[in-house]
C-alpha cells in the first residue's frame, strides 16, 4: 500500500513580523510616556527645596518696568522665556535680527511689602543683575519668604545690636532657637492640652443638657466643669505669656530698595545666605526642606509649609477603605463562584458588578452623601447623639463615609480580581480535598482560599490604587482644606471615625484651583502630587511583597 508523507505548509516568511514591531513600539512608547511624567513631577517637585541663588536687579532708569515705584529688588529667577510679540513690525525685525526678545520671572518674596511674590520683566529692562552675599532670606509664618539685608536686632531691654556686630548672627540665632521653642511650646498647650479641655467641655455640656433640671445629677457635672474651667484659664494665661515674648524682640532688614522693615521674631521661622551655601550646605537645607515639607502642617492657604495632615487623611482613610473592601468583596466572590446557583440570576449580578466599575465616581460621592451621610449618620445621631443635635456628630461629612464611600466604589474591582482567583484553582485539588472526607467549605477555607490570596491581593492593590486618588467623591463626604484635628489623637476614644480629613488629591486640586495665588501653589502641585504617587507605590508594593510572599509559598499547589 502506498503512503504519501504530507507535511504541512510553511507559513510564509514574516507575516506577522510587522504588527509584532508595532506593538513594541506602542508599549515602548507608553513607557516613556509614563517615566517621562514621572519625571517631569519628580524634577519640578523637588525643585521647590532647592536653595537657589538670589539676584539682585537693577531696572533701567529709563524703563517703564518698576516694582512699587521701586527700580530694584532681589529675588530668585523662576523662568527665563521669549517674549510674545503682539507687534507684527517688531516681530519681524526680531526675525531679521536672529535675537529674541526675553523676559524673566522672579520670587521677589516681600508679599507684604509688594503685594505679590512673582513678577515678570522684560530683559530689556535690566541694567544689572548680580548675587551679593549678604543677602538674607527670610522664612516667616506670614506673607512668605523676604529678601532683604540685615540692619541690626531690637532686644527686649531697649538694646540694639547692629548687623556689623561680631555677636549679630549668634544672638540672631540663639533667640530663632528660642522662639521656635516656644512655638512648639505653644502648639503642644493649644492643640494639645487646651483642645482636650475642650472636648472634655463639650461633652460636660451635653451630660448638662441630659440631666435636665435633676439637682444630683447637676452637681457633679458643675464641680467637674469648674475644675476644668479653672485649668483652661490657667492654660490661656501660659499661652497668653507665650505669645507675648513672641514679639519682645525685633529683627530690622532692609529690602534691596533701602526701605526698613521691622519683623517680630516670632514671625520669623528660619534664615539664611543663599549665595554663601556650598553644594553640600544646599544639600542639607533641601533635605531639610523635605522633612518640614513631610512632617508640618500647611500655612499660607496651604502654599507653604507642609502637608503631614493630608499624609495621615490619606493614610487613615485607605487603610480603613481596603478593610472594609475586603470582606466584602471576597465573600461576594466566594458566594458567586461557588455556592450560587449559576442562572439568569447571578450572570445579571455579574454584569451589574461589571457595570458599577464603569460608573463615575462623583455618582458614588452623591450616594455616599444620601444614604452614609445623611441616612446612616442621621439615623446614628437621633439614636445615640440625640443631646447634641441639631449640632450633627455622624450626620455630617466625615473620614468613616468617606472610606465606605470609596469602598463600594472599588468593591467591584475586589469581586472580579477574587472570582478570576477562584477560578485558577485547578479542579484536582479540590477533588483531592473533598476524597480525602473534607466539606466543601472545609476544602474553601484550608485549600481554594490559601491559593487565591494571590490573586485576591492583585485586586486589592488595584483598589488601593484607585482609591487613594480618588477626589470627586471625597469633596461631598468630609475630605476639607485644612482640618483642625486629625482623626487619631491622644482624646479618648482615641480613634475619630467623624471628624473631617485631609487628602492629598484634594490639596493638590485646591492648590491648583483654588488657591488665591497660582504662581506660589504651582510648585507646591508637583511636590504633593510626587507625594500622593510615592504614598500609593508605598501602600502597593506593602500588598505586592505580601502578594509574592503567599505565591511562593503555594506555589506548588498548581502541580
Amino acid at each position: 500500500m502506498e503512503t504519501t508523507n504530507k507535511t504541512p505548509r510553511r507559513a510564509k516568511r514574516g507575516v506577522g513580523e510587522p504588527f509584532i514591531w508595532v506593538t513594541a513600539v506602542g508599549l515602548s512608547l507608553g513607557m516613556l510616556m509614563v517615566v517621562g511624567l514621572l519625571a517631569l513631577i519628580l524634577v519640578n517637585g523637588t525643585a521647590v527645596f532647592w536653595p537657589d541663588r538670589v539676584e539682585q536687579v537693577n531696572i533701567r532708569a529709563e524703563s517703564p518696568f518698576e516694582l512699587r515705584g521701586k527700580k530694584v529688588f532681589a529675588g530668585r529667577l523662576v523662568k527665563k522665556q521669549d517674549r510674545i510679540l503682539q507687534d507684527i513690525e517688531a516681530r519681524e525685525a526680531a526675525e531679521r535680527a536672529g535675537v529674541w526678545p526675553q523676559e524673566f520671572q522672579y520670587f521677589v518674596g516681600n508679599k507684604d511689602a509688594y503685594g505679590l511674590s512673582f513678577f515678570y520683566i522684560d530683559g530689556a529692562a535690566i541694567a544689572a543683575r548680580e548675587q551679593p552675599r549678604d543677602i538674607a532670606q527670610l522664612e516667616r509664618l506670614e506673607y512668605g519668604d523676604a529678601f532683604g539685608y540685615f540692619v541690626g536686632l531690637r532686644l527686649k531691654d531697649g538694646a540694639t545690636i547692629p548687623a556689623g556686630d561680631p555677636n549679630f548672627l549668634p544672638q540672631l540665632r540663639a533667640l530663632n532657637r528660642e522662639v521656635n521653642e516656644r512655638r512648639e511650646e505653644l502648639s503642644r498647650i493649644e492643640k494639645g492640652q487646651i483642645g482636650r479641655i475642650n472636648h472634655q467641655l463639650q461633652r460636660l455640656a451635653l451630660r448638662q443638657k441630659e440631666a435636665g433640671n435633676d439637682a444630683a445629677a447637676l452637681a457633679p457635672i458643675e464641680a467637674e466643669r469648674q475644675e476644668l474651667q479653672t485649668r483652661y484659664e490657667t492654660l490661656a494665661k501660659t499661652a497668653g505669656e507665650l505669645r507675648a515674648r513672641q514679639s519682645e524682640n525685633q529683627l530690622v532688614y532692609r529690602l534691596p530698595a533701602g526701605d526698613e522693615r521691622t519683623l517680630p521674631l516670632g514671625q520669623l521661622i528660619d534664615f539664611r545666605f543663599p549665595n554663601q551655601l556650598g553644594f553640600f550646605e544646599r544639600t542639607s537645607v533641601f533635605l531639610h526642606g523635605i522633612w518640614k515639607f513631610l512632617s508640618e502642617e500647611p500655612r499660607e492657604a496651604n502654599t507653604e509649609g507642609g502637608v503631614f495632615p493630608a499624609i495621615f487623611g490619606t493614610f487613615v482613610m485607605t487603610l480603613l477603605m481596603s478593610i472594609a473592601v475586603t470582606p466584602f468583596g471576597i465573600l461576594a466572590a466566594i458566594y458567586l463562584r461557588e455556592y450560587a446557583k449559576q442562572g439568569v440570576f447571578v450572570r445579571s449580578v455579574r454584569i451589574a458588578v461589571n457595570n458599577l466599575a464603569g460608573v463615575p465616581s462623583i455618582v458614588f460621592g452623591v450616594f455616599g452623601l444620601g444614604f452614609f451621610v445623611y441616612f446612616v449618620g442621621g439615623t446614628i445621631d437621633s439614636l445615640f447623639y440625640s443631646a447634641s443635635l441639631p449640632t450633627p456628630t455622624f450626620g455630617t461629612g466625615g473620614i468613616l463615609w468617606a472610606s465606605l464611600t470609596l469602598a463600594l466604589m472599588t468593591v467591584p474591582v475586589v469581586i472580579v480580581a477574587t472570582e478570576e482567583a477562584l477560578s485558577s484553582i485547578s479542579r484536582g485539588m479540590r477533588e483531592a480535598s473533598l476524597a480525602c472526607g473534607a466539606s466543601k467549605w472545609q476544602t474553601m477555607q484550608r485549600i481554594v482560599l490559601p491559593a487565591a490570596v494571590p490573586g485576591i491581593l492583585t485586586g486589592l492593590i488595584l483598589a488601593m490604587a484607585r482609591g487613594a486618588g480618588e477626589v470627586a467623591p471625597l469633596m461631598l463626604v468630609g475630605v476639607v482644606k485644612l482640618a483642625p484635628n486629625l482623626p487619631l489623637d491622644m482624646t479618648f476614644p482615641f480613634f475619630h471615625l467623624e471628624r473631617k480629613f485631609m487628602h492629598l488629591g484634594f490639596h493638590i486640586y485646591d492648590l491648583g484651583f483654588q488657591s488665591p495665588d497660582s504662581e506660589a501653589a504651582k510648585p507646591m502641585v508637583f511636590a504633593t502630587t510626587a507625594l500622593l504617587i510615592g504614598l500609593v507605590i508605598v501602600l502597593n508594593l506593602g500588598a505586592i511583597l505580601l502578594r509574592e510572599r503567599l505565591r511562593r509559598k503555594y506555589a506548588l499547589g498548581a502541580f
